[in-house]
């Protein structure tokens, strides 16, 4: 009865039903409400299938000699899942609600990286108390507290934007809330992460109009202070001399970039073919973790590494030129998230792909969307919706104002009120 009432009170009066913003605009108003970055979604879509594909590749025969061969695969979908889930959860939230929220984000991030070192809340796994146990799963903090620690450094830029691209101390204050997370980091010990959270930083101060000369001061104190990390652990010290010459060292502390090199030779221009190789049966260890790359190079040669490379690629990039939009409109926060994304998934991807190829020292890092790490997966996907929704409140803004009636009077009143309908 009800659906019949409305019905007919559309047909009498068509507008009837229409927001007073969407009868002023036209009839094409309805189409400009929601703008879907289709180049982002296709990406990450495709990204994420060849992960699922390459992560059951490379542990379906190994975990099949003794348990589920589908294991992983199950758990890679179910984490997946609930990163959709995320994601579709923060698409719906204005972006502005995340500045206001900017230093909440940063207590929550520190506090959960103190609570994953406290003996009996952290959960110890190769050595490192990196995790927390969450219901059926560990999850790894440190990849929840670089995207709250950006999300805070966003905010923070934008609202003390004065005294932090003209003082000194204006520009320490955030720096040392990153250092102090990073340190955090190294304790658990987890150097990759604090790596990565600080470059992508120092990417987002200078994005945010930082003093050049601020930024290299301080990218040249990281870099002295990570070579006395290095000098003064040995496990780590092991990792450079297995980098410089593995092959002198492929037996012991070289034997996994070894490996992973002579994959990479073995897929020559179209791969061996998937399932076919022998790295990831015999020889690789954890294959489908950090140096899934070298299996799907294996597998799916130079034609596959182009693929996915030109697939991060367009994503980096992609997000920058959404930063470069939003900036335009004078979006500050949105333009310095969608800058840090970009910077961020760069930055991760090309570290994991340099260490599969023998270009960088070994490191733990994930590679986005494609590693088994459901901790990292999840997350990326969480920060690909706030990207969707920063697209949704930059483009689709802009596109609604363009296409409003512009000769009737009170025509700015209506675009005014268009932006805040589909900002909201």
């Amino acid at each position: 009865m009800i659906a019949a009432l409305l019905e007919r009170l559309q047909s009498l009066a068509p507008d009837a039903l229409r927001s007073p913003i969407a009868r002023q605009l036209g009839p094409r108003a309805r189409s400009a409400r929601m703008a879907w970055d289709r180049v982002t979604i296709i990406c990450v879509a495709l990204l994420l299938l060849i992960g699922l594909v390459m992560v059951t590749s490379a542990s379906i025969y190994t975990v099949g000699q003794g348990g589920d061969p589908f294991s992983y695969l199950k758990r890679q979908l179910l984490s997946a899942v609930f990163g959709l889930i995320g994601a579709v959860w923060v698409f719906r939230r204005p972006v502005e609600t995340l500045e206001r929220l900017g230093p909440l984000l940063l207590w929550i991030a520190l506090a959960g990286l103190v609570v994953v070192l406290v003996h009996g809340l952290g959960t110890v796994v190769n050595g490192s108390r990196r995790w927390i146990r969450v219901w059926i799963f560990n999850f790894q903090w440190s990849e929840a507290a670089r995207l709250l620690i950006v999300l805070w450094l966003a905010s923070y830029v934008v609202r003390r934007e004065e005294p932090f691209r003209n003082t000194l101390k204006g520009f320490l204050l955030p720096m040392g809330c990153v250092g102090a997370a990073a340190a955090l980091m190294l304790m658990e010990p987890d150097m990759g992460a604090a790596v990565v959270l600080v470059m992508v930083c120092l990417g987002l101060m200078f994005l945010a109009g930082a003093r050049l000369l601020h930024c290299a001061a301080v990218a040249g104190l990281g870099a002295g202070f990570g070579t006395l990390l290095v000098l003064f652990a040995p496990y780590r010290m092991k990792r450079v001399i297995g980098f410089t010459d593995p092959f002198q060292h492929a037996q012991d502390i070289g034997y996994q970039l070894v490996q992973s090199l002579i994959g990479i030779g073995r897929g020559e221009w179209f791969g061996v073919g998937l399932g076919e190789s022998v790295q990831a049966k015999y020889y690789l260890p954890e294959a489908h973790t950090d140096f899934v790359f070298a299996i799907l190079a294996e597998e799916f040669g130079f034609l596959g590494i182009v693929v996915v490379v030109s697939l991060f690629v367009v994503l980096s990039v992609r997000a920058l030129l959404l930063c470069r939009r939003a900036m335009q409109q004078g979006k500050k926060f949105h333009a310095y998230v969608a800058g840090a994304f970009g910077l961020w998934i760069g930055f991760q991807s090309l570290i994991n792909m340099g260490v599969t190829m023998g270009i960088l020292p070994t490191k733990g890092l994930t590679l986005p969307l494609v590693s088994f790490g459901r901790s990292s997966l999840l997350v990326t996907l969480v920060w690909v919706g706030i990207m969707l929704r920063i697209y949704h409140e930059v483009v689709g803004v802009q596109r609604t104002v363009v296409r409003a009636p512009l000769g009737v009077a009170g025509a700015n009143n209506v675009a005014s009120a268009a932006v805040a309908e589909v900002g909201a």
